[in-house]
């Protein structure tokens, strides 16, 4: 009986043990919000299936004397966060790497300032981002120039100009495309301007990407226009996944500094005037080739430049560049590093550059200024706009490089005083192609999928 005894405490003290320490302090997530509602007084508000099926370690230890203190106690462990929206109502999402509050990216810029506050210290920072952010992307030493000729095809002339397809192979076996545009009158030296593409899948073949080329080279530019990794004709060598890895970055930088050394060897384009813009992703690409490459004398990135927004594709922010430096840098700070380059900001108010005339534009003319030029950094902001590189913005563009370039922009302006692109053919896809609407004239060194890529970029 006293055994019996003895093994009934034992099965009662375990299953308390084992209660107290993984059990008694656990509850569901949905309970506790609830909890955290009466508590404090506020409103929470989430998405059910976010927190359904989740549940809070230690919940009743992780009540605070703030409702805020409590919401980060309870919801970092489980990768969420909170954000206020209003007098006492909070939101609850999933953490996002890319994202942090408008807040923070105030702060965050407020604290780098700090850390140059002579134009000897913010240089010093230059230099070392620089070399911090190539050996992230792997690309320090730079791949050794592929000695191959770019391949050319299907010129045609249009009103104005001429466009013609070019591919480049920047490894061996791996080409990146695009569409060459120049001015039909003068022989040069002409300037020229990069266009960098965006995520979307339409890329350099797309309506506003034609209509900005078109109309820049009929001002007087020579355009290239260009794919990111693993899009455009380059899905002929990658799926359409590689594009969200951690090669996209390396590949879109290594792809875009050896269109860039393509451009300066041409002998009609003025290599000390070329520029550089792109919406989205592409003004990811444009900003962080600027400060990457001082050939680049002009840019003009579009909906991108963020404080507090960091790229929602891994192609922009999948290796951890904004780790580089001391506390970190951001979107900002690297375009910051155009400066004294003249640069033109264009925001608009319906997505993350919505604050940019409040946060990120003094910051970067903080930074101007320690040159002594806070002139050459400019903002466009378009309050009631959203997330595109439309007619609005491709008209400030245009304003500022033909200023910048001295383009003939009288050439292509309206009697409405606007830049008219109607005269800007706006070509199908099948006209734009290096290769052939099957691929049929891939060349025979072409590699195929991201593990041969992996070995190249290896044995660089």
């Amino acid at each position: 009986m006293k055994i019996v005894c003895l093994i009934s405490v034992l099965l009662f003290t375990s299953t308390l043990l084992a209660q107290t320490v993984e059990e008694n302090y656990r509850k569901p997530l949905k309970a506790v919000i609830t909890q955290i509602e009466t508590r404090f007084h506020v409103k929470i508000n989430c998405d059910e299936k976010l927190i359904a099926d989740r549940s809070v370690n230690y919940a009743q230890w992780r009540f605070k004397d703030e409702v805020e203190a409590t919401l980060l106690a309870v919801l970092a462990p489980l990768d969420l966060v909170f954000s206020k929206t209003g007098e006492g109502v909070y939101k609850i999402e999933a953490f996002q790497y890319h994202r942090r509050s408008v807040d923070e990216g105030q702060k965050h810029l407020n604290r780098l300032l700090f850390l140059y506050p002579t134009l000897q210290d913010w240089e010093k920072r230059q230099s070392e981002l620089r070399e911090c952010f190539l050996s992230t992307l792997g690309l320090s030493p730079l791949p050794a120039k592929v000695n191959s000729s770019p391949i050319y095809a299907n010129k045609r002339q249009l009103d104005g100009y001429t466009a013609e397809n070019v591919a480049i192979e920047s490894l061996p076996g791996v080409f990146v495309s695009g569409t060459l545009y120049r001015p039909l009158k003068g022989k040069g030296s002409f300037p020229v301007v990069m266009v960098a593409q965006g995520h979307g899948e339409i890329q350099h073949y797309g309506e506003s990407s034609q209509l900005l080329s078109a109309t820049l080279a009929r001002m007087g530019a020579v355009v290239f226009s260009y794919d990111m990794f693993a899009k455009g004709e380059e899905g002929l060598q990658f799926a359409f996944e590689d594009h969200r890895t951690i090669l996209a970055p390396t590949m879109q930088t290594l792809n875009s500094i050896r269109i860039l050394d393509f451009l300066s060897s041409l002998p009609y384009v003025d290599p000390k005037r070329i520029g550089m813009t792109g919406a989205s992703g592409g003004g990811t690409q444009t900003f962080l080739m600027t400060a990457l490459d001082p050939r680049i004398a002009v840019s003009a990135p579009v909906v991108m430049v963020s404080s507090w927004f960091f790229g929602g594709c891994p192609c922009e922010s999948g290796l951890p560049i904004h780790s580089c430096g001391e506390w970190g840098t951001n979107n900002v700070e690297i375009a910051a590093m155009a400066a004294p380059r003249p640069m033109l900001v264009v925001s608009d108010g319906g997505d993350w550059t919505a604050n940019v005339p409040e946060i990120e534009f003094p910051y970067l003319k903080k930074v101007y200024s320690m040159f002594g030029k806070p002139e050459l950094v400019e903002n466009v902001h378009l309050v009631k706009e959203g997330h595109d590189y439309g007619p609005s913005k491709r008209q400030a563009v245009y304003e500022f490089i033909a200023r910048q370039f001295s383009l003939n922009i009288k050439a292509v302006k309206a009697v409405s005083g606007e830049v008219d692109e109607s005269k800007s053919t706006i070509e199908p896809k099948s006209a734009m192609l290096v290769f052939g609407e099957n691929g049929e004239k891939l060349p025979e060194n072409a590699i195929h999928g991201i593990e041969t890529l992996k070995k190249i970029l290896l044995e660089k």
